[in-house]
């Protein structure tokens, strides 16, 4: 696994854990606002543009950020963050290791599998896969993400960069991923958020994990999935300190 690094030399580390289909510069902003306090970390997930493996599972990814972590930083860090699929991946850390973290910020995970959506994902890739690299086609499933214009580059580049057998299988992962009972033994502070306009499985999903670890969620007014981190950086960067505080 590949790092993107901010404020090295900082003694707390944060590590954030970029959503599906994106890439470290989900958290590009919010890394810049922090590296003046923080040593802030920025994996690239496996399957993903410049990444140095292929994806394999959720587990996985885990596991190796895990390892990453006792390798480097003693087996825990401050503050772990994670959007989407890098959420899932977060959950995941929180449930192989229990204190791997002091505070945990989770946004828009997903954690009520869809066999439907599993099913159809394998399909649906094998129709479409082949207008990535049309920026037409990239520009209008850009703009489905809400994600701000300045990173459609960012966004192309990357989307175009993923192989058909990655896409699939971190999509799939994504779609069937289930909390473990292990999370609730979790030693860290977690907080959840989750934008009022995602779909409504990602408002349940925040509800399922709230009560699994006894932790508040905030539903976040008239943003969509993702919005949090990656449109509103500074907001995002003071949810981290407030939580610290």
């Amino acid at each position: 696994m590949k790092f993107r690094e901010y404020g090295f030399g900082n003694k707390r580390k944060i590590i954030l854990l970029h959503g599906g289909g994106l890439s470290w510069w989900n958290y590009k902003k919010v890394a810049e606002r922090l590296q003046m306090k923080f040593h802030v970390i920025l994996p690239i997930l496996d399957g993903h543009a410049d990444s140095d493996r292929p994806f394999s599972s959720i587990e996985d990814n885990a596991e190796e950020i895990i390892s990453f972590i006792d390798e480097h930083f003693g087996g825990k860090v401050f503050f772990i963050g994670g959007l989407s699929l890098g959420g899932q991946i977060l959950l995941e850390m929180l449930s192989q290791r229990r204190d791997i973290c002091k505070y945990a910020l989770v946004e828009s995970a997903m954690v009520k599998p869809s066999k439907i959506t599993k099913a159809f994902i394998g399909p649906a890739i094998e129709l479409s896969y082949g207008l990535i690299g049309n920026e037409k086609f990239a520009r209008k499933q850009f703009e489905a993400l809400h994600i701000k214009e300045e990173l459609f580059d960012d966004y192309y580049r990357d989307s175009c960069a993923i192989s058909k057998s990655d896409m699939k299988e971190f999509l799939k992962a994504n779609s069937s991923y289930e909390l473990k009972s292990s999370v609730r033994r979790t030693k860290a502070s977690v907080r959840i958020y989750v934008g009022s306009k995602g779909k409504q499985e990602m408002l349940d999903s925040a509800d399922i994990i709230s009560k699994a670890i006894r932790c508040p969620h905030k539903v976040m007014r008239d943003l969509y999935h993702g919005e949090f981190s990656i449109n509103h950086p500074q907001e995002y960067a003071k949810a981290v300190e407030d939580m610290i505080k």
